[in-house]
């Protein structure tokens, strides 16, 4: 459950060879933006700490 939201935003955002366009592109006509900068350090430790495995796990989905 845990991995739950993560799974649906990569899927969403995945381009498909088909179409040349990601399902969010599709429904909403416009590009999803992805965002990882964090303003306040340290208030909020478990959102950093999503923000470096997403930043981790999108730069191992670029490099393949």
């Amino acid at each position: 459950m845990e991995w739950l939201v993560t799974t649906e935003f990569v899927f969403n955002n995945k381009v498909y060879i088909i179409t040349t366009l990601s399902l969010f592109k599709v429904n909403y006509g416009i590009k999803l933006r992805i965002s990882f900068e964090i303003r306040k350090k340290r208030k909020y430790v478990k959102a950093e700490e999503f923000v470096e495995e997403m930043k981790k796990m999108y730069d191992i989905r670029r490099q393949k």
